[in-house]
């Protein structure tokens, strides 16, 4: 099930489509599509163009409107365009008609990031866990893969293979399921003992949006090799690395990052990933601040973590990331439009609602490693309150003689 949707290794060219709706601003609408360009970039696409329409709803046929769509194929005719991506997740009958429209390849935001995870992943489990999501997302859609076939009409002679093909392949991808979800158990209960094995340390977890530096902060903190890259969903596999800072030995997780309109269905295959996320004691949650919307992307990773711990409160360290990348405008001082956040300093942010958790909170540069000594010191201090909660009876590396132990 490797094949989904984007196996060439040359760029295709690709033109992005979104809405503004009454619950979706314009500036929130184009901030979606650069988030999808940099999907469509790490899926090997080169965006081309962007489409915004403005509708009070998608439309049920075709998601945007006759005249944008006309607009759109016009446009993909004349520039030898491969494929055509849609922001929001389609229904079998939009992609039918969207693609009997315009002629050419269409993809909505799920089988996107389908295709990346397909890509990344990497270890048996990985493959398991997007080979299962894949079928899911399938199976719904399997009418659309026949219409080169006969269909069932009714009435003499007008009864074609194409329904018992269709049958066919959905009790075939039903049994592919059944049996991806018994592995997934299976591996599941191997990775439940592997964590039960790992002794009396502390579990640390690295959580974050997808993109942020979680493994550039685990290649750090770990001296390890973990695969770092500027793409989105760079980590599938969540690697384990024992860490010891000072006279504290712990285990440090890197985790698969978040991001928005994540599929319920695919956040559910990735659920023995996430059992490390909910086993942790403690969270550092890595936000890349450079990024103008980081407020948004902080709100995505607590609803998400909410679900996966099922509401439990996690000790978090806020790690706020990229502090070198991070840019600002000054305003004149005669101007007087009102401030925007891109108007707005590091200090002055430092200073504002991240003040209330100043305790839990520090800026850090993975990637030229400024303040990570701090950041070092504040998991040390919050990894030893747990370890010595947790196993009163277990001995540090070595016992420092200016604190107290009890």
């Amino acid at each position: 099930m490797k094949e989904q949707v984007i196996s060439s290794p040359i760029n295709e060219k690709a033109v992005l489509v979104g809405l503004i709706t009454p619950r979706q601003s314009e500036l929130k609408a184009n901030e979606y599509l650069a988030e999808l360009a940099f999907l469509a970039d790490t899926a090997g696409a080169e965006t081309v163009r962007t489409f915004l329409q403005r509708l009070d709803y998608p439309n049920p046929r075709t998601f945007v409107g006759k005249g944008k769509l006309e607009e759109i194929k016009t446009y993909v005719d004349d520039n030898d365009v491969a494929m055509v991506i849609f922001d929001d997740d389609l229904t079998v009958k939009q992609v039918a008609n969207i693609e009997r429209e315009l002629g050419v390849k269409v993809l909505d935001r799920t089988s996107l990031i389908l295709d990346i995870f397909a890509k990344r992943a990497q270890t048996a489990n990985a493959r398991t866990q997007v080979e299962l999501a894949q079928y899911q997302y399938l199976l719904p859609r399997l009418t659309r893969m026949w219409t080169h076939l006969e269909r069932q009409r009714g009435g003499i002679g007008m009864r074609g293979p194409g329904e018992t093909q269709i049958e066919t392949d959905r009790r075939i991808i039903l049994d592919k399921i059944s049996r991806l979800k018994a592995e997934l158990v299976a591996i599941d209960r191997q990775k439940s003992m592997q964590r039960k094995n790992r002794g009396k340390l502390t579990r640390v977890a690295l959580v974050g949006y997808t993109n942020v530096g979680k493994s550039t902060l685990m290649n750090l903190l770990s001296k390890s090799e973990v695969f770092a890259e500027n793409k989105l969903f760079a980590t599938l596999d969540t690697t384990v690395r024992k860490v010891i800072i000072d006279n504290l030995p712990f285990l440090l997780t890197d985790t698969v990052g978040f991001i928005r309109k994540l599929p319920t269905h695919l956040v559910d295959s990735f659920k023995s990933t996430l059992d490390e996320v909910r086993d942790a004691d403690l969270l550092v949650h890595v936000v890349d601040i450079s990024h103008p919307n980081f407020e948004e992307q902080i709100e995505v990773v607590d609803k998400t973590l909410r679900e996966v711990c099922d509401g439990a409160d996690k000790p978090m360290i806020l790690a706020f990331n990229k502090i070198d990348a991070f840019t600002y405008k000054p305003k004149d001082e005669d101007d007087l439009t009102p401030r925007t956040r891109e108007n707005v300093s590091l200090d002055e942010l430092k200073t504002s609602w991240m003040a209330r958790v100043n305790d839990n909170c520090v800026f850090i540069s993975a990637r030229k490693g400024i303040n990570i000594d701090e950041l070092k010191q504040k998991i040390y201090e919050k990894a030893r309150e747990i370890h010595i909660a947790r196993f009163p009876y277990n001995d540090f590396l070595y016992q420092k003689y200016d604190e107290d132990v009890d």
